[in-house]
């Protein structure tokens, strides 16, 4: 109902008065846009870009053949007797 009515209120305008309702709804938009851009990557990425962004990051960690040793893997070693 309001969409018709909007539809028939904007048949009646004129161009500037149009070009005056295009901008505004561009002002909308980019402000939803900038809305959407500020929340964290966390909370508005998919979980695709999550696992994307998580194996982008983990490549970029530096690369060294050194692990613990075995003995510091060892339940012995993480508790005392």
């Amino acid at each position: 109902m309001l969409r018709e009515k909007l539809k028939q209120e904007l048949d009646k305008l004129n161009e500037d008065q149009l070009k005056k309702i295009a901008d505004f709804i561009a002002f909308i938009e980019f402000q939803a846009k900038q809305a959407e851009l500020s929340a964290p990557f966390w909370q508005r990425a998919t979980p695709t870009e999550r696992v994307k962004d998580f194996r982008e990051w983990v490549s970029q960690l530096p690369r060294t053949s050194q692990s613990l040793p075995d003995e510091a893997l060892s339940r012995d070693s993480i508790y005392e007797e």
